[in-house]
């Protein structure tokens, strides 16, 4: 699998390195700020706008098969009350909106309350705009699954075999599996079949009547199903779990990536107790360009990062200034920006407001001025204007994940200053993280071309899910 890499300029003077480095993190926090906005304003993340996702609830009423089939008032139920004559005295009626998407796989049933006369009962998907006199599955990019024979029709007249008739008693139901791009159908709780879904439109639940008295309910989740979807689901996620478990791994390459995260990231200790834990005499994956790239100013890197995160700011900058003096020799840096914001934020969080006041004037103040940081100043001095920030828009600041990015950003540009290193964008993330972005990135495209169906990818909600403690990564 192809690395993906960073098309950028490489030949910077270190002036210009220091620039690109602190631009990326400021972006961060930037984006961080953007996000704390959204959600003051919406009150929603993308889990809950997904949930928000519509989804069918009952029957549409507005459109009609004119009169073939009557939808009752509870709008769960459909009554063909009349006598077929001809083929096009089908009564199909859709759901009040199309199945979602954004999930592995979408489900509904149907009760037959009375098979009537000759039983001509349909379950299945089909698009906007479909004729409603005819049956699913009669008519391009529909399928149906119909009681009478237990065929499945796909946009012909004609059926294939696939499952077992249907009639007064029981329940079938129809899914789209976007995982597998397929739909099945369910009798009684049991899987009778699946098809291959070559669907491109919006497929509407539909469910169709064509014989005097027939009469069926409709349930889209409201109440339990008969057939055991979450066990389905599981079994599905089971699959795909094999699947990525089959895939051979070297045994040094996953212990070579953890580790050359924990170098990249400075945390000594760690990888002492890691290597310590591993007890394997196979040495690490020797990746590309590696090099001494990660073991650079290992020492130096977790102290300073352990001040950060302790919040003692007037030390980190004294150690930088002893240390790596050219990083902070420019005041109106981005890092030293940083780094005073943090104090700054420190100050408020220790509830010294007055001491905050007066650093905001004497070391914010010639920020203010500076394009780049004029929003990002103006975040800090809104910490001021509430009585509890923690609870505000801008409380943002004032959680780890704020530490977090100034003592990465730090760790980033003393990187950038080894000698040895040429690709000195590299600093910016470790090989974990590169490999984690790839992964993104193939889920994203997967889903775009499976026309955007299926699960939406988020890598968080996946690491918290199989492990309580991702915010290490």
């Amino acid at each position: 699998m192809r690395e993906m890499t960073n098309d950028l300029d490489l030949d910077l003077d270190p002036k210009q390195e220091q620039d690109f480095v602190g631009s990326y993190f400021l972006d961060l926090w930037r984006s961080k700020s953007k996000f704390a906005t959204i959600q003051k304003q919406t009150n929603s993340d993308n889990q809950q706008q997904e949930q928000e996702e519509p989804v069918p609830t009952e029957l549409d009423t507005v459109n009609s098969s004119g009169g073939f089939s009557i939808v009752l008032p509870d709008k769960l139920s459909v009554h063909y009350p009349g006598v077929s004559l001809h083929n096009y005295d089908v009564g199909a009626v859709q759901a009040n909106c199309p199945a979602p998407v954004n999930r592995m796989v979408y489900y509904f049933e149907v009760f037959v309350k009375n098979a009537g006369v000759k039983g001509f009962i349909a379950i299945g998907f089909t698009p906007h705009g479909f004729n409603l006199r005819r049956q699913p599955g009669w008519e391009d990019n529909s399928f149906g699954y119909h009681g009478d024979d237990g065929l499945l029709y796909h946009g012909q007249g004609t059926g294939d075999t696939f499952g077992p008739t249907y009639s007064t008693g029981d329940t079938v139901g129809a899914g789209i599996n976007y995982a597998s791009s397929t739909l099945f159908f369910t009798k009684n709780g049991e899987v009778v079949g699946t098809t291959e879904k070559d669907l491109k439109d919006r497929l509407y639940p539909t469910v169709a009547l064509h014989s005097q008295n027939e009469a069926v309910s409709v349930n889209f989740g409201k109440d339990p199903f008969v057939f055991d979807i979450k066990a389905y689901e599981a079994t599905e996620r089971a699959k795909q779990h094999s699947l990525i478990e089959s895939i051979s791994m070297q045994h040094t390459l996953s212990y070579g990536i953890v580790r050359s995260y924990l170098q990249h990231y400075g945390y000594e200790e760690t990888l002492n107790a890691f290597d310590a834990a591993s007890q394997t005499s196979v040495p690490p994956v020797s990746f590309h360009n590696h090099g001494s790239f990660d073991t650079y100013a290992l020492n130096h890197r977790k102290i300073l990062r352990k001040l950060i995160k302790d919040g003692k700011i007037d030390a980190a900058f004294a150690k930088l200034q002893e240390w790596y003096p050219q990083t902070v020799e420019d005041d109106t840096s981005a890092i030293c920006f940083m780094l005073h914001c943090q104090k700054f934020i420190e100050l408020v969080r220790g509830e010294r407001l007055e001491e905050a006041v007066d650093y905001g004037r004497t070391q914010l103040k010639k920020f203010h001025s500076l394009e780049h940081c004029q929003d990002l100043v103006k975040d800090c001095g809104a910490l001021l204007a509430y009585e509890d920030p923690k609870k505000s828009w801008v409380g943002y600041l004032l959680e780890e994940w704020q530490r977090e990015n100034v003592a990465d950003a730090v760790n980033a540009i003393i990187l950038s200053t080894n000698p040895e290193v040429e690709e000195r964008w590299r600093c910016l993330h470790s090989y974990l993280e590169r490999l984690l972005r790839q992964l993104s990135a193939c889920c994203f495209e997967k889903r775009a071309l499976n026309r955007n169906e299926g699960e939406v990818f988020h890598l968080r909600r996946l690491l918290v899910a199989k492990n309580p403690l991702y915010h290490i990564l």
